[in-house]
């Protein structure tokens, strides 16, 4: 599926399971996850959807170190040049590719059948470097400012990221998901 413009300036990017997102401004794009191994290729297919050039790409934001949301990171930082962005908790799973906290489905019969259908398990990726380590209430002047919530149990340095623009958007990673639709 191509980039779906949410609101001027904010792309989604389906991957699957999960979601990256692009955000559009006069400094550059800013990405916030990067999917699983092997996602790079459908996210620099987005960016040159919207007009883009890999190097346009100037900073990448993980929310957190699951393989789903920093699959594709290394290949993705290769590819632009991008600056990096996590919590300091996580930055040695995304520095090293290897160390991650196990996943565990949400409570329910139906939550835990789609769990095993379609989160596959990954046991390590590349590693890549990471130039900032981000703590909550940081404000990050990425696309008119990001301001970093620490939003740790699903992953220890799990981080949500409001975006200040149109009434304020809020980057949520897995703290919310919707599988049903």
């Amino acid at each position: 599926m191509p980039a779906k413009q949410i609101v001027p300036g904010l792309y989604a990017i389906p991957l699957g399971v999960v979601n990256a997102f692009l955000l559009e401004s006069s400094d550059g794009l800013a990405l916030i996850d990067t999917g699983y191994p092997g996602d790079s290729a459908k996210i620099l297919q987005a960016v040159r959807e919207i007009g883009k050039q890999p190097r346009d790409v100037r900073h990448i934001i993980l929310t957190h170190a699951h393989p789903d949301h920093i699959g594709g990171f290394a290949a993705l930082k290769q590819a632009t040049g991008a600056d990096a962005y996590i919590h300091p908790l996580d930055a040695a799973i995304v520095t090293s590719g290897a160390g991650f906290r196990p996943l565990k489905p949400a409570p329910g019969l139906a939550i835990g059948i789609m769990f095993r259908l379609f989160i596959r398990p990954v046991t390590g990726i590349e590693g890549a470097k990471i130039e900032h380590q981000v703590n909550d209430g940081d404000e990050l002047p990425i696309a008119g400012g990001l301001r970093a919530l620490h939003v740790p149990g699903h992953c220890a340095g799990q981080l949500a990221f409001l975006w200040s623009r149109h009434g304020g958007v809020l980057f949520a990673a897995d703290a919310c998901a919707n599988m049903t639709g």
